[in-house]
């Protein structure tokens, strides 16, 4: 709802009709409506917490505190005589806790253990553990090893150099991180946009009477499959409005919150200010936007920053459905320019942020390609096989030409140590790496986003001739517990069986045991196999896919045309059965 819609709260009804105002729990202090005479409090609240087991923050309804039912209580009859009626026996209330929970216990703590370090308060786990309520070990751990995986900290924890200037900006590190690329490849100016954009309440409204409306207004901002670039032209837009001093017309007509993009504009300038402060620019911003006219680059640039939220982009006959590595199946938000298509042509969507309501949802996505996830998400491995190329310690798969995959490798190692030496000298000239930048733009460029290096994937439109001929290969499948979901992850050979077969995906119980390892159980069919202990969560479910290949293939090591046949006996099975 928009700020003006909210403000209806504080108008008094006339004679004879009674004010009814639904709220949340910001109502327990931050306002007061003078003519409320009656409340009435439900017990629960939404609240933020964090899932350290499968690393990842929820918003799920819980019982509130004994404090804040007495903040609801108050807020009868602030300025007049009033009543509270709880919808809930006092034996209930006697077990609520007495305070809510402290926010370290319920957050993700990438930003807290990045200043742990900056202030060199020593090892991130002892300072930790010495907290009146230290946080849960694995949150920690899920933590260091996020700083880890985008480059802030090193495999002894110790700052980066990347780190060190993450460290300099007050905001997010995967934001921070966007932001020094975009000026590092000078496309600043969108890169600002985004960031602010993501910093401040979503500008996009959509009122409950006019919600097809506010859709069609969103959509006009939105041709290329991404939530960041939408805001980035809304922006644009309403700075053109804004500057002929017709601003909140231009709010009005597209639906926007003229307060959001105040905001947005008033985060541009100090981000650029914080920028300054590091040494990484100076005060003429035209030459850090030399390229952001380059919308691929944009691109790739928000997949930099994003990254590791990523997730599979799969499709079946009607619509598409997607995967990520620790919460299998999840759901985008219905705002999301990318919740409206029923097909779309890339094989990747980077996120800003993923949160558990019901189910898992994802928020602000952009879709990217094989050559921007190789060339600017995380470090590349060599799988199994010549051609095999690995990410995310082989979540992220990829099979091609050998050639091509030494040219990735080659360009990723390259463009890695110019973003180091810029770094390490914020006044040099990139231009000096020009024939370097021109094969990366036209790589990603070229890339037509089909996913053809992607394991069994569908590629739903034609790739260009440009960056090779050679389809993806089609390895022998293996039991291998220490690889990726491709083709040789047990994980995903089981649900390519079952999935053949025609039956439904399997699904994993974990719990971890009191020597902090983990244990995971398979289910499918009715039936339920457990796997071994093992250190980690998704290293526990492998384990048990492994198990449950081997009881229905009989311990065989077996590869693709194995599986086919055996999806086949599963097929006729099922329809013997029925």
């Amino acid at each position: 709802m928009g700020s003006e819609e909210q403000k209806l709260i504080f108008n008094k009804p006339e004679d004879g009709i009674r004010k009814i105002v639904l709220a949340t729990n910001i109502a327990e202090t931050s306002i007061t409506i003078d003519d409320v005479v009656f409340v009435i409090d439900c017990g629960k609240a939404k609240e933020t917490s964090y899932d350290a087991l499968n690393n990842t923050p929820c918003l799920l309804p819980s019982w509130i505190s004994k404090v804040s039912a007495k903040q609801r209580r108050g807020r009868a009859g602030r300025v007049q005589p009033g009543e509270c009626y709880h919808l809930y026996p006092r034996c209930v209330f006697d077990a609520f806790a007495e305070y809510q929970l402290p926010e370290i216990l319920r957050t993700p703590l990438q930003s807290l253990c990045l200043q742990i370090k900056s202030l060199k308060l020593g090892g991130i786990s002892e300072f930790l553990s010495r907290a009146l309520q230290s946080p849960e070990y694995l949150a920690v751990q899920n933590a260091i090893e996020y700083l880890k995986i985008i480059g802030a900290l090193d495999e002894n924890e110790n700052l980066t150099v990347l780190g060190r200037y993450l460290t300099m900006l007050p905001m997010e590190p995967k934001l921070g991180k966007m932001l020094i690329l975009g000026v590092i490849f000078n496309c600043l100016d969108p890169i600002l946009s985004a960031v602010a954009g993501l910093s401040v309440r979503d500008p996009f409204l959509a009122p409950m009477d006019k919600k097809d409306l506010a859709e069609a207004a969103k959509a006009q901002f939105s041709h290329d499959y991404s939530d960041h670039l939408a805001l980035v032209r809304a922006y644009e837009g309403w700075k053109v409005a804004d500057r002929d001093n017709t601003g909140y017309e231009y709010c009005w007509k597209n639906f926007l919150s003229a307060q959001s993009m105040k905001a947005i504009d008033s985060l541009r300038k100090e981000f650029y200010s914080l920028l300054k402060d590091t040494g990484l620019v100076d005060s003429n911003p035209t030459i850090y936007n030399v390229w952001s006219y380059d919308e691929h680059l944009l691109r790739a640039i928000i997949c930099y920053g994003l990254y590791p939220g990523i997730c599979s982009v799969v499709h079946n006959e009607r619509s598409f459905s997607l995967k990520t590595m620790e919460d299998g199946q999840v759901l985008l938000y219905s705002n999301s320019v990318n919740a409206r298509h029923s097909r779309i042509p890339y094989p990747w969507l980077v996120f800003n942020e993923k949160i558990k309501v019901n189910s898992v949802f994802l928020r602000d996505s952009t879709a990217v390609s094989d050559s921007m996830l190789l060339l600017f998400g995380g470090s590349i491995t060599k799988g199994d096989m010549d051609g095999h190329l690995k990410m995310l310690g082989g979540y992220l798969e990829f099979y091609m030409d050998p050639a091509l995959a030494e040219l990735y490798q080659s360009l990723r190692r390259e463009l890695d140590e110019l973003i180091q030496i810029k770094l390490l000298n914020p006044a040099m000239d990139i231009s000096t790496y020009h024939e370097l930048l021109s094969a990366v733009r036209l790589l990603i460029a070229e890339d037509q986003c089909g996913g053809r290096f992607v394991f069994n994937r569908q590629v739903l439109q034609p790739c260009s001739q440009s960056i090779g001929a050679t389809a993806a290969q089609k390895p022998a499948l293996t039991f291998n517990t220490e690889s990726g979901p491709g083709g040789d992850n047990p994980k995903s050979q089981l649900q390519t069986l079952l999935t053949r077969a025609g039956h439904a995906a399997p699904g994993y119980k974990t719990k971890q045991l009191k020597n902090n390892q983990f244990q995971a159980t398979v289910e499918f069919n009715g039936m339920q196999l457990m796997g071994q202990p093992c250190n980690n969560k998704k290293q526990a479910e492998k384990d048990a896919a492994a198990e449950a290949l081997q009881w229905l293939l009989g311990g065989n090591v077996v590869g693709l045309d194995y599986i086919d046949h055996l999806s086949m006996l599963l097929k006729k099975s099922k329809k013997d059965h029925k």
